[in-house]
């Protein structure tokens, strides 16, 4: 059966429908201004960073000559890589605990940023905004906060990974718990089941999968965020990294990244099996 139309039917289907085909005029204005805004400050970008290809190509020198000052990865002792390792697990508990507790705290602040739980404009505006609020400070900056708070060491850097991860987490769950298909929270309350147990049984089966898949990568993520903060005083293996860098030890250097390498490569392989182990799906 052919669905073809004839060329007046199909002339009058577009005359019919003009304005959604050609769009508004408005809607037009509104695209170029934020493609030509976008163009702007790419060229701004370039032209303030001073960015050159030769400086580029001429790095490569000085990358080479690192490389080699690198090569091969030595701890200098056994005693020293022994610290090194220990440093290597105090990093790696920093990222886990921190994750956890944001995942533990940002878990009933998403129901209250989300729309389809909490009507309530006022609720919702302070839930967004406040995680909004802590999101847009840098995990670092965080260290450096928690590091005059609490003074140095890997404290710091826990609450620092937790603050940061909050907002973050807040956000995600929130998003979830508003994609999330409203036939099984249909269900319950059409046999009797109040808000909680709309939640309970509606909502939470379905957003737990996808918010421990984002918990799970965060932890990867963070124990490479958890090096970075250490170098400012926070604990885990980014302190011995910022010394030896200091020190000139580039063989130290390039062990303790070895290092952080093989705990990421192994993080993430863990976390995969039990991503798709979660979701119901066999790893390929």
């Amino acid at each position: 059966m052919s669905l073809a139309l004839s060329a007046p039917d199909r002339a009058a289907l577009i005359a019919r429908h003009k304005a959604a085909i050609n769009g508004s005029l408005k809607t037009k204005l509104m695209t170029i201004a934020v493609v030509g805004a976008l163009v702007g400050l790419f060229i701004y970008g370039l032209t303030t960073l001073e960015t050159s290809l030769w400086k580029i190509i001429a790095g490569f020198s000085n990358l080479g000559t690192f490389v080699v000052l690198m090569l091969p990865p030595d701890p200098g002792s056994f005693a020293r890589a022994i610290i090194f390792v220990k440093a290597l697990f105090e990093t790696i508990a920093i990222a886990f605990l921190g994750t956890i507790l944001a995942a533990i705290i940002a878990f009933p602040l998403g129901f209250l940023a989300a729309k389809n739980v909490v009507a309530n404009r006022v609720v919702h505006f302070l839930a967004r905004r406040s995680m909004d609020t802590v999101r847009g400070v840098d995990a670092l900056i965080w260290a450096l906060i928690w590091v005059n708070v609490v003074g140095l060491g890997p404290f710091a850097g826990m609450l620092a990974i937790m603050t940061s991860d909050l907002g973050a987490f807040g956000k995600l769950f929130s998003e979830a718990i508003e994609s999330a298909d409203r036939k099984p929270v249909e269900g319950v309350t059409s046999v009797g089941g109040g808000k909680l147990h709309e939640i309970r049984f509606g909502l939470i089966p379905q957003v737990l999968p996808v918010i421990a898949s984002q918990v799970l990568y965060y932890i990867e993520s963070n124990t490479r965020s958890s090096t970075i903060i250490g170098i400012v005083g926070a604990g885990g293996i980014g302190l011995y990294l910022a010394e030896t860098i200091r020190t000139l030890e580039w063989q130290q250097v390039s062990f303790l990244i070895l290092l952080v390498l093989a705990a990421v490569t192994a993080i993430d392989f863990l976390s995969s099996k039990l991503r798709f182990a979660i979701i119901g799906k066999r790893a390929v």
